[in-house]
């Protein structure tokens, strides 16, 4: 796991300016990569690479160099992220072409497998990952990002040429050298306070993207980054029609999480994981535990009744037999370190689970240098507990359309907070209206009292709209997951997960977002996703024989944050202190904010979400655009290899 950097100019650099601005924008992401650094200059192309290694330790140092035996140093390669099938693939390489290798690592498969198997080899690839490949002989870059987005790869253009990096912070870091235009982008902004996110590829910055998930492109120098979607997440659902059939779906749902999380074990450092105390989690510590019999697992919780998983987590260890490590985090903690995360974040992200994710990870680090995490489970196999609106809401599609929207009128005179509400207003929408993923935090009508500029023609559809397109004529819990594939998942599991366990050099390895998984999970019927019981059944029946008893049927919970009380009480004055500093009155109306954070204090309704949303991108706008706040980033105090 790592951080790269790469800036491609429309004319030959001039060597050591050039590679000058690479090597000090690096620092930035060192904490992605502390074991190594190191820059590279070939004409109009500048690498720079931060290392953490974890396969090949003495080897694979980065920017590499790899070509066929006529041309042994054609192409420099920079990539982030690990190839859970690069033996096998290495193996078919040597095999079919006798491809040769300087190193035992992943790197050169990639490059390797470029030369040999075109722009096609992506689709080989089983893994996390973010690549740059420089041909030197036909000038041009060709890259690419994960199917499902899970490392993230950022760029910038300006007259100065494209720069592609794996935090944000180095592009703006190297904005003078590309003459960039930083402008806040009023649209992503728009998105983020309805999202709480902001979606791919937009950036908080106008002259800053993001790859997108499953996507991969080419840039000659000079030119323009040119996109191709090569992943194209499809579900086609199974006939399960007996208990035979069922069976024989639970049976292939074991066998490619077994052989997942098998791969995923492969380092040469110790590997970890994080356990909640839900099944997704628990299930990839106990087959991880098949691997290491001394495995470690870590968990996070709060001292408030109703928000830990501490305990059902250290008797899932126990059950399992694992050694297990806690952290608790305090409000005071959350209050003192939430601007460093907020600077790891490069653009906002108002979740308030990755604040407990980091203080975990930065205790993990102490004693792993890898961990293994359940995300994806719930987009792959129908875990939330909003998929069973559909079923809840069934009433309401053979209702005549005309009567629809009456009740939805009905719905706007019931004062908020009233029981129903909200059931009746989505009741008389249909789902490409309703649905845009598992955050819902500002409502049109709601920002229109704290957003200035609030613009009616920017709509969650702008996000969705395509992934709706492509899942016609799919059933609707399955259509809410092909939308949270290209919305939640990417923008904010995994943007959180990423960041926070790089913010402490820890690399985060999630067994069910990988390609072998999503095939079998793509074929999984609605009904063995969601019954009126229950979430994720058909992986729950799957894992009986995996994991404790006592968490198969569990309540999701993740990892819960009590903001809604601290924010009436621990919380209240540093809220109203950020709210009353902050610089930000061309974009918010601080009254209406101050009224929110009133209003939730005394009970009248529960602000939280909204709040945090809003506290976070204040502070994202102290650091990134006034400069009033400059938080002090530490330097690794863990060691460095484990």
């Amino acid at each position: 796991m790592c951080g790269l950097l790469g800036l491609i100019s429309p004319t030959e650099h001039d060597a050591g300016s050039a590679v000058n601005a690479v090597a000090d924008a690096l620092p930035c992401q060192r904490h992605r990569g502390p074991d190594e650094s190191d820059t590279w200059h070939g004409g109009e192309v500048v690498f720079g690479f931060n290392r953490l290694s974890i396969i090949d330790l003495e080897h694979s140092h980065q920017p590499l160099h790899w070509g066929p035996p006529e041309s042994p140093e054609r192409y420099t390669v920079l990539f982030n992220g690990e190839i859970y099938n690069y033996l096998e693939l290495r193996a078919e390489l040597i095999e079919k072409f006798g491809a040769t290798f300087a190193t035992d690592g992943d790197t050169e498969v990639i490059v390797a497998a470029y030369h040999y198997l075109g722009s096609s080899m992506v689709g080989r690839l089983r893994g996390m990952f973010a690549f740059l490949v420089w041909d030197s002989e036909r000038k041009v870059v060709f890259g690419a990002r994960d199917p499902f987005g899970i490392k993230p790869l950022f760029y910038a253009t300006g007259p100065g040429g494209v720069a592609f990096a794996s935090e944000k912070k180095s592009l703006l870091a190297l904005g003078s050298t590309l003459r960039m235009n930083d402008e806040l982008d009023h649209r992503a902004f728009q998105h983020y306070l309805v999202l709480q996110y902001v979606p791919e590829p937009e950036s908080l910055h106008r002259a800053v993207r993001r790859i997108e998930s499953g996507t991969s492109f080419t840039v000659s120098p000079g030119g323009e980054v040119v996109t191709e979607r090569y992943f194209h997440p499809t579900f086609t659902a199974r006939q399960v029609s007996s208990d035979g059939e069922a069976k024989r779906l639970q049976d292939e749902i074991a066998d490619v999480m077994r052989d997942s999380v098998a791969k995923h074990m492969r380092a040469d450092v110790t590997v970890g994981a994080f356990l909640s105390g839900g099944i997704d989690s628990t299930a990839i510590a106990a087959l991880a535990k098949e691997h290491n019999p001394n495995l470690i697992t870590f968990t996070t919780g709060f001292e408030r009744q109703g928000y830990s998983e501490v305990d059902v987590a250290a008797e899932s260890a126990a059950a399992i037999g694992v050694k297990h490590v806690v952290r608790t985090v305090s409000a005071e903690e959350m209050m003192e370190t939430l601007p460093l995360i907020v600077w790891y974040l490069d653009d906002p992200v108002a979740d308030p689970a990755l604040v407990p994710l980091w203080f975990i990870a930065r205790e993990a680090r102490q004693h792993v240098k890898v961990v293994l995490s359940g995300e994806g489970a719930d987009e792959l196999f129908g875990g939330y507990s909003i998929y069973r609106e559909p079923l809840s809401l069934a009433g309401f599609e053979r209702v005549p359309g005309a009567v629809r929207k009456a009740m939805g009128k009905v719905s706007t005179a019931i004062p908020e907070g009233v029981r129903g509400k909200d059931l009746l207003r989505r009741g008389a929408l249909n789902l490409e209206e309703r649905y845009y993923g598992n955050a819902r935090i500002f409502r049109d009508d709601q920002l229109n009292s704290v957003m200035r500029g609030f613009d009616p023609g920017v709509s969650h559809q702008d996000v969705t709209a395509e992934a709706y397109r492509r899942s016609q004529g799919w059933d609707p819990v399955t259509r809410m997951q092909h939308v949270d594939l290209f919305t939640w998942l990417r923008g904010d599991i995994l943007v959180k997960a990423d960041k926070t366990t790089m913010a402490n050099s820890l690399e985060l390895r999630v067994p069910f977002l990988d390609p072998e998984v999503f095939r079998v999970a793509s074929t999984v019927p609605q009904d063995q996703k969601i019954t009126r019981e229950t979430t994720k059944y058909a992986l729950r029946q799957a894992l009986h024989q995996i994991v404790p008893e006592h968490v198969i049927n569990r309540r999701k919970l993740g990892f819960p944050v009590p903001i809604k009380h601290w924010l009436r009480d621990e919380m209240h004055d540093w809220a109203r202190n950020i709210i009353q500093q902050s610089q930000t009155d061309h974009l918010l109306d601080r009254s209406g904010v101050l009224q929110l954070l009133e209003e939730h204090r005394s009970g009248v309704l529960d602000h939280s979400r909204r709040l945090w949303a809003l506290l976070v991108f204040m502070i994202w706008h102290a650091i990134f655009v006034e400069g009033r706040i400059t938080p002090q980033v530490p330097e690794p105090q863990y060691p460095v290899r484990l």
